[in-house]
Formats: structure tokens, C-alpha cells, sequence
């Protein structure tokens, strides 16, 4: 079977009814309608107060995520991509080679054969009896670092680099020689010109490198990296990209040049518009709350959070809402602006987006202790005593969301 007589039906409910396309992200409005994120968001942008399909006057604009949906067209993106695989197999007649074929071939990537390098990825994609056979063999990784130091520019050859890192990644036990070869201008081309999954793998393969401070500076100077990194986190990106992202950056922020670095690069602007977002997944707000936290360790930081009053509210909504981990976040950082350094813009914007209702709230659930003084603190700085509230809410406790 060539492959271009693979016919590939798409179930008409997988499509977005604005685009036409197979949605990425897909949302319902209050009328039921499933749509793809970016195309509703842009819709609705646009000043239009009606669902697109009905025409009906929208109650709401927000909208949720439809998770059914999502696994399904997941499952069955899957199923394209292992049928497609197949006939791109058998329209080249690419017999998966011998252990001996393999050696050849790694061999054959001096010459930066990207027929090689082609066979190579679809035998370590089988198994992972393949990988471990490659990770074992001399010389091959090297012949990769090599191969990936003269792909220069030309983003096939390069995406199809980053592929066979991204599946040998865990058999890489020694990760400096990566951070000495090209691997960081390879991983900025792909984010700048690479597709999504491309893009997905890099950031993935980015936080590997990022094993100490040494690495994570490294990193960080990297002229454009951290830049392309952030612009990474757009909610109209893929959200597993977004996801990859926050997962990368907390992974490098520790060191103090790097938070400023990260701050330079407008990072907080962009984690406002995720956390304020209605829609967001819980893992993207768990994470971009754990980035703004460790952001929030730094002067520059505060300031900028101290400053930003609908940030504040943002951070404040997120308590008791998405998760647990979520909710400790959220405290953390409200505590190190308000009780830590007692700024009075920030106490005002806490108070006023409903903080201390959150917080007498939160003192009645079953969070963790250090969740708990972190609460009390802030109580005291409202001027509210946590015992008597404590008191006067026991017999309310019953619907409070557990944590």
C-alpha cells in the first residue's frame, strides 16, 4: 500500500464547526456546542455576543473543556499516525534493519545521510529492546551530536534529531556531552520553525539538560532560548506545549540570574493571561503558579507582582478552586507579598478580589499545616483573629472542598 492510498476519514464531530479542522483543544459554550479553543476564543474576541452554530445569544461566555471529547480525538489521532507510520514503512519498503544493518547505518550518518537517520528513528520507535540496544552501542550518540553539528538549518533533518533524542532520552545516563554539542541552537531553530510535537519533544529534552546550576545558566544565556521558551507559554499554543513550557522553566529557575533573566523576558505578563484564562487545565495552573512562585523569590519579582493588581486577583480565584497543589501555590505567593513584605497595594488588591473570604475558607478545609499557618498569617495581617472565625464557621464546614 503506497501512501498516498491511505484514506483517512475524519468523524465529522472531531471537526471545529468554524474552522472545519480537527480541534486541538476542544470547548463547549453554555448552548452545548463543542468548538476549537482558539477558534471560539477569537470569535468571541471579535465582539460577538452569539454561539456560532445556533445563533443563539450566549447566557455566558466562558467555556469548558470537553475532556471526552479530547481523549477521543487523541485515541484516534494515534490510530492516524500508527497507520500512517505503517504505509510510509511499506511505501518506502522500509524493512525494520538487523542489529548489523544498524551499525552500518550509524556509521552511514558521517555522511549525514538522512535516509539513515530516518531508519534509524522507525527501529528505535519500535521497541524498547531497540533502544537499549542503541544506547549500549559505541559511538552512537556521538555520530548523533555529529550529525546534529552540520544539519545546520534545514528543519527536517533537525526535527528528525531532536525525535531520536527525545526517544533515547531516558537510556542518556550523562547528559553534558548534549549541553557541549549543538543541542541548544538545534532546540532554539525548532521552536522558532519547528511543528508542535517537534516543538513538544525539545522543551522536553531542554529540562533533561537542566541537571544543575551550571546547566540551567547555560541555558539561560543562550541568546533567544529563553524568549522562544515564554513565547511558548501563548494560550492559542498547544496546550501540551504550554504544559511542556511551565514543566521547562521551573526546571531552570532556580538560580537568581536566571529568575531575572526570566522576568526580563516578560514571563509574569504571560502567566497572568494563563491563570487568568477560566478554561485553563488544572496541570497549567498547578505549574504556572509553581513558576510564579519561585519568580515571586526575587525583589524584581514581588515588585512586578506587587504592582499588578488583577495578577493578585487572579492568583487569589485560584484558591480552593483548581487543586490542592494549586491552592498551595497560591497561598505561598499571596503570603510572601502580603505577610512577608506587608506591601499595601498588594494587601488592597488581596482584599478587594474576596482574599479573606478565601483564606477563612480555606483555615476550615483539610489542607496542610504549612498551608494552614501560612493562612493564619495572612489573617492577621487582615486584622481577623483565625480562632474565633474558626469558631463561628464549624458549622458550615461540610460543603467545603477537601484538601
Amino acid at each position: 500500500m503506497r501512501r498516498d492510498d491511505l484514506c483517512i476519514t475524519i468523524p465529522n464531530f472531531f471537526r471545529c464547526p468554524i474552522s472545519l479542522d480537527v480541534m486541538k483543544s476542544p470547548v463547549s459554550l453554555c448552548t452545548g456546542v463543542t468548538y476549537d479553543r482558539t477558534s471560539i476564543q477569537r470569535w468571541l474576541d471579535s465582539g460577538n455576543n452569539t454561539c456560532p452554530a445556533t445563533m443563539q445569544v450566549l447566557q455566558s461566555k466562558e467555556f469548558v473543556p470537553n475532556r471526552n471529547l479530547q481523549r477521543l480525538i487523541q485515541i484516534w489521532s494515534d490510530s492516524v499516525a500508527r497507520r500512517q507510520h505503517d504505509a510510509e514503512l511499506a511505501a518506502n519498503s522500509v524493512v525494520l534493519p538487523s542489529h548489523d544493518q544498524v551499525k552500518v547505518l550509524v556509521k552511514q550518518l558521517d555522511n549525514n545521510s538522512f535516509s539513515a537517520l530516518t531508519k534509524i528513528v522507525h527501529f528505535a520507535r519500535e521497541s524498547e529492546e531497540n533502544r537499549e540496544f542503541l544506547a549500549r552501542m559505541d559511538g552512537f550518540l556521538n555520530a548523533v551530536f555529529d550529525f546534529m553539528r552540520n544539519a545546520e538549518s534545514d528543519i527536517k533533518l533537525i526535527e528528525q534529531v531532536v525525535h531520536i533524542l527525545d526517544l533515547m532520552l531516558s537510556k542518556i545516563s550523562e547528559k553534558k556531552p548534549l549541553m557541549e554539542s549543538n543541542c541548544l541552537s538545534t532546540i532554539l531553530v525548532i521552536l522558532q520553525r519547528g511543528s508542535s510535537d517537534s516543538q513538544i519533544q525539545s522543551v522536553q529534552l531542554l529540562e533533561s539538560l537542566a541537571v544543575d546550576g551550571e546547566s540551567k545558566l547555560k541555558i539561560a544565556q543562550k541568546e533567544g532560548l529563553l524568549l522562544e521558551l515564554v513565547k511558548s507559554l501563548s494560550k492559542e499554543k498547544d496546550p501540551r506545549l504550554i504544559e511542556a513550557s511551565l514543566s521547562c522553566l521551573i526546571s531552570i529557575a532556580m538560580p537568581k540570574r536566571v529568575k531575572a533573566k526570566l522576568i526580563q523576558s516578560r514571563t509574569i505578563p504571560e502567566l497572568k493571561i494563563l491563570l487568568s484564562e477560566p478554561n485553563m487545565t488544572p496541570s497549567i495552573i498547578e505549574k504556572s503558579l509553581k513558576l510564579l512562585e519561585t519568580l515571586s523569590s526575587c525583589k524584581e519579582g514581588r515588585v512586578e507582582i506587587w504592582h499588578d493588581t488583577i495578577l493578585l486577583q487572579a492568583i487569589v480565584q485560584k484558591v480552593l478552586k483548581a487543586s490542592s497543589k494549586a491552592t498551595e501555590h497560591a497561598v505561598t505567593i499571596l503570603w510572601i507579598v502580603c505577610y512577608l513584605f506587608r506591601d499595601e497595594k498588594a494587601l488592597e488588591a488581596v482584599v478587594s478580589g474576596n482574599g479573606m473570604t478565601k483564606i477563612l475558607l480555606l483555615i476550615q478545609s483539610n489542607c496542610s499545616p504549612a498551608v494552614r499557618q501560612m493562612s493564619a498569617d495572612l489573617l492577621k495581617i487582615f486584622g481577623v483573629n483565625s480562632k474565633p472565625c474558626l469558631s463561628s464557621y464549624d458549622t458550615k464546614t461540610t460543603h467545603i472542598m477537601p484538601f
